[in-house]
């Protein structure tokens, strides 16, 4: 199943215990290892469930090989090694991890074009202070967001947002006709006031100047 966690914020430190605290929160999600990465602006989280490539060689966070780009990922490539033949670099493992990681660095967010499988993931572009994010095109894989304070929270559970300490914990009472009628909230929107999902089959880029 696997689990991914992060903060991001370009007005101080990142709040590394947290995340600690975050990914140790939806450790069911991946019982065989975890991993905190952080910098200057951003600390992010992994809980891993091993399934293609169990070796240690695919523990999260992830890092290309020059060290710019920093990611963790929930989900699977059905079509890795295809995607794999078309790139120059071959990697150093054997997952779709690092294939991932390997797409993103040849043709950058245009990967998403090329992938077919479920998954959410977070790439760090320590060069550029870049933040890129995206679901697949289903949706099988989840990924709330909490935004507050100048800071970006992320998570592939909310309830590591709602005790994190800085949602309000407020239910947002305009949906709860929608929740009784289906038993579900749809995204963007969540039963949690201010706490979002990224759409479906959807991508943001976060940088110093924004999110779009």
């Amino acid at each position: 199943m696997c689990g991914i966690t992060g903060f991001l914020t370009f007005n101080d430190e990142p709040n590394v215990d947290l995340v600690k605290k975050m990914t140790a929160s939806i450790a069911h999600r991946g019982p065989d290892s975890e991993g905190v990465y952080s910098s200057n602006h951003i600390a992010l989280g992994h809980r891993r469930l091993s399934i293609i490539d169990t070796s240690s060689n695919s523990n999260q966070p992830f890092h290309s090989e020059d060290g710019r780009y920093h990611l963790v990922f929930n989900g699977e490539l059905y079509n890795y090694r295809e995607i794999l033949e078309e790139l120059p670099q071959k990697g150093q493992t054997k997952g779709d991890t690092e294939v991932l990681l390997l797409a993103f660095q040849e043709w950058g967010i245009d990967c998403l074009k090329r992938l077919n499988g479920m998954f959410a993931f977070a790439i760090w572009d320590s060069e550029e202070e870049i933040l890129h994010i995206a679901r697949d095109r289903m949706g099988i894989k989840p990924l709330y967001m909490l935004e507050k304070e100048e800071k970006l929270l992320f998570s592939s559970e909310i309830r590591p947002l709602i005790h994190s300490g800085y949602s309000d914990k407020k239910t947002n009472p305009e949906l709860l006709a929608e929740y009784f009628r289906h038993q579900t909230v749809y995204s963007p929107s969540t039963i949690v006031q201010d706490i979002h999902m990224l759409e479906a089959g959807h991508w943001m880029r976060v940088s110093k100047q924004g999110s779009h």
